[in-house]
């Protein structure tokens, strides 16, 4: 078995939530592509939505031309919705609250689609014989799940993470060895004016 890093990307700015990215989208997933130059990724995988179909395609132009898989599994969904009894009392309302319009196939499909994702994106390489490296450009509550998944933390966990447009997060899985979140929410590939940009504004770092 060999190590797996899991590069994960949200999409770009995008115009609407069914529409493309905007131009300073388009030009964040430039820079990422250029970002990503020089890592010898083995796969790019994108959720079937436009922002991260565009931004999938402008970063893999950066990088030659690689070959891009349209995964349902990395689409946008809610992957799971907590119970109110696993919440912390002094956020439990506001949190059940959020997903209470959800419909019971809605809640299904997501908790389906996050373990597809599982399956598909995390975990050591069975075969092989040499670390491989993927590329997944999705949305803002895959990376939240994927990342609590890393860091072992409750289920209910991923509702804390946010992530901003076009920043990188990279997963190591190693055989035999707990997951390690090496980087998370990394802007440093962008321009000061496209940095932030989808994340809220009060949690900003200065």
């Amino acid at each position: 078995m060999q190590d797996r890093y899991l590069c994960l990307v949200r999409h770009g700015q995008a115009m609407s939530e069914e529409g493309g990215l905007t131009g300073a989208g388009r030009r964040q997933a430039q820079w990422l592509g250029r970002r990503l130059r020089g890592v010898p990724l083995a796969s790019v995988h994108h959720g079937p939505l436009p922002r991260a179909a565009q931004t999938a395609r402008l970063v893999a132009g950066q990088l030659g031309g690689l070959p891009l898989c349209e995964s349902e599994a990395a689409g946008d969904y809610v992957p799971y919705v907590p119970e109110r009894e696993e919440l912390p009392a002094e956020t439990a309302d506001a949190l059940v609250a959020r997903f209470a319009s959800l419909t019971a196939g809605e809640r299904a499909r997501g908790a389906e689609l996050a373990r597809r994702a599982v399956a598909d994106f995390t975990g050591p390489v069975v075969e092989g014989n040499a670390p491989r490296y993927d590329l997944v450009v999705t949305h803002a509550f895959l990376i939240a799940w994927l990342v609590r998944a890393a860091m072992g933390a409750p289920a209910w966990r991923w509702v804390g993470f946010n992530h901003a447009n076009a920043a990188l997060t990279v997963i190591r899985y190693a055989p035999g060895r707990a997951a390690s979140v090496l980087v998370y929410n990394d802007m440093s590939h962008l321009p000061e004016a496209l940095r932030w940009t989808g994340f809220p504004a009060e949690l900003r770092a200065p």
